[in-house]
C-alpha cells in the first residue's frame, strides 16, 4: 500500500514536504503525531490524526503517538487564543494511561512487531531541560526572523484585539521542534504528521534537525475537517463527542455519525474507516440511488462504533435507535443498560413516584393520572386506552383495570409510557 496515494484518494492530504514519498518507498519509516493530554479521553477531533497513523501502520510503517505533556502546559499559537492550563504530573500520567487504553483499540502496540506503535511523552525529556541549556542547544539554531515568518505567529501578533502573544506561546514551535529532534535521534523518526494548522510548527522541527545534524526529516499534514455547513466538525450542542463511553455513550456516539449530512457522510466514510476505495465507491453509489434510506450513514456509524467501542455496543445502539421508531420489543427494552436507556430518552418528561406504591401494586389510572401527570385526567386516559393509544414498556394497555407492579420496572426503577406514536414519558420509582 502506497501511504501517500492512500491519503490522496481519501481526501486526507493537505501539504507534503518534497522527498517524503520517496523516503516512505525507500524503507520502513517512523512517524509521529502529537496529542494534547489535557483531558482523560480522546474526542472525535483526534480521530483524523489517529486514522493517519492507522493507515501509516497498515502501509508497513511505524507509528509513534507523542503525548504533549510539556507542550500541553504552554499553549499552541496555531489556533487557540487562550493559553492552556498547567497540569500537575499526576493528572498528566493518569490522562496518558487513559489515552493509551483508547489508542490500543485503534493501533497495534505489539512490541514484537517491527512497526508496533509506541507512545512517548515529551514531558519525559523536557522536564529536566534548564532554560540556559534550551537557549544554548536549541534557540541559537533558529532565527527570530524564521519564527516570525510563520502564519500562526503572524496571525496572533497582528491580532487587533490587543491580546498579543506571550513569549511562552512564541517559543512553542521551538519546543515542538525539540520533540521532533529528540525522536529523530532516539527513535530514528523522520516524519511528523498533523493538521494543516501545524505545518509551521512541523517544518520548524525539520529545519532544526537539518541545522543540528545535517540530516533530513519530513512533514505531512491533512486538511482540517469541517462540516458541509461550515461549522466545526465534532462539536455538538453538548460539546465534544468523546471516545470514552462514560463521557459520550456508545449510543450517542452512534447517533452522531448516523445524523451527519449526505455530503459529510461521503467525506467521512473515506476519512474515518479502513474500507477500500472500491467498497466506498459502491456504498456511495447505492446511497445516491436511495438517499432516504441513509445507508451510507448507517454503514459509517457501524464502522466507527465497532472500531472505537465494540460490536456488542453497536448492536445495543441499533436496538436503542429502533425504540424511538417503534420497531423494538419489550424484551429488547428490558435488556438495555440504564445508561443507554437514559441516553435514548434524554429530555423526555420524567415523573417520580414512591417505589413502595409500585411494589404494592397500583391501578394504571391512578398511576398515570393521579400519582403522575402523564394524563391530565382519568377520563382522557380512559378514552385513550379504549382507542388503543397507551403503551407501557412497548406493550399496549388493553384495560383500565390493569394493576402496575414491580414486574413492570425497567432496570428496577423505570416505566416507559407512550401516548400515541411519538409522545414518551418516563416514570421513575424511588
Amino acid at each position: 500500500m502506497n501511504f501517500v496515494e492512500e491519503l490522496k484518494w481519501r481526501g486526507m492530504l493537505h501539504d507534503i514536504m518534497p522527498g517524503t514519498e520517496e523516503q516512505l518507498k525507500k524503507e520502513m519509516t517512523a512517524a509521529y503525531v502529537g496529542i494534547d493530554p489535557t483531558a482523560n479521553s480522546l474526542h472525535i477531533g483526534h480521530l483524523v490524526s489517529v486514522m493517519m497513523l492507522k493507515h501509516f501502520q497498515a502501509a508497513g510503517h511505524k507509528p509513534l503517538v507523542l503525548v504533549g505533556g510539556a507542550t500541553g502546559m504552554i499553549g499552541d499559537p496555531s489556533g487557540k487564543s487562550q493559553e492552556r492550563n498547567l497540569l500537575d504530573e499526576t493528572t498528566l500520567r493518569y490522562n496518558q494511561d487513559c489515552l493509551k487504553k483508547q489508542l490500543e483499540k485503534l493501533l497495534d502496540f505489539n512490541s514484537n512487531l517491527p512497526n508496533g506503535a509506541e507512545m512517548v511523552n515529551n514531558y519525559d525529556w523536557m522536564k529536566d531541560y534548564s532554560f540556559l541549556e534550551f537557549i544554548r542547544d536549541i534557540g541559537k539554531h533558529i532565527t527570530v526572523n524564521y519564527m516570525m515568518a510563520k502564519d500562526s505567529v503572524k496571525k496572533r501578533i497582528g491580532d487587533e484585539s490587543g491580546t498579543g502573544m506571550s513569549f511562552t506561546e512564541f517559543s512553542y514551535q521551538l519546543v515542538q521542534g525539540t520533540d521532533f529532534y529528540h525522536l529523530y535521534k532516539t527513535k530514528n523518526c523522520k516524519l511528523q504528521m498533523g493538521g494543516s494548522d501545524q505545518w509551521g510548527n512541523i517544518t520548524t522541527g525539520t529545519e532544526l534537525i537539518r541545522r543540528k545534524t545535517g540530516g533530513e526529516a519530513f512533514a505531512l499534514t491533512c486538511p482540517l475537517i469541517t462540516k458541509a455547513d461550515g461549522n466545526k466538525f465534532g462539536k455538538t450542542e453538548e460539546g465534544n463527542v468523546w471516545l470514552d463511553p462514560e463521557l459520550t455513550s456508545p449510543y450517542k456516539f452512534f447517533q452522531f455519525w448516523l445524523n451527519v449530512s449526505d455530503e459529510d457522510a461521503e467525506k467521512y466514510i473515506r476519512i474515518f474507516t479502513m474500507l477500500s476505495k472500491e467498497e466506498i465507491a459502491g456504498l456511495i453509489e447505492k446511497h445516491r440511488e436511495a438517499p432516504h434510506l441513509r445507508s451510507l450513514q448507517q454503514r459509517l456509524a457501524k464502522e466507527l462504533t465497532i472500531m472505537v467501542h465494540s460490536e456488542a455496543d453497536y448492536n445495543t445502539a441499533v436496538v436503542a435507535s429502533n425504540i424511538l421508531f417503534g420497531k423494538s420489543t419489550t424484551e429488547e427494552l428490558q435488556n438495555l443498560d440504564e445508561k443507554t436507556f437514559l441516553s435514548v430518552f434524554e429530555g423526555v418528561p420524567m415523573f417520580e413516584i414512591d417505589k413502595s406504591k409500585i411494589e404494592s401494586g397500583i391501578n394504571v389510572l391512578d398511576l398515570l393520572a393521579l400519582e403522575t401527570q402523564v394524563f391530565p385526567s382519568k377520563g382522557e386516559l380512559r378514552r385513550t386506552i379504549q382507542g388503543g393509544g397507551v403503551s407501557m414498556n412497548k406493550e399496549k394497555i388493553e384495560s383500565e383495570e390493569i394493576t402496575v407492579g414491580n414486574d413492570r420496572l425497567l432496570n428496577n426503577k423505570y416505566i416507559l409510557v407512550q401516548k400515541g406514536k411519538k409522545n414518551y414519558y418516563l416514570i421513575k420509582a424511588k
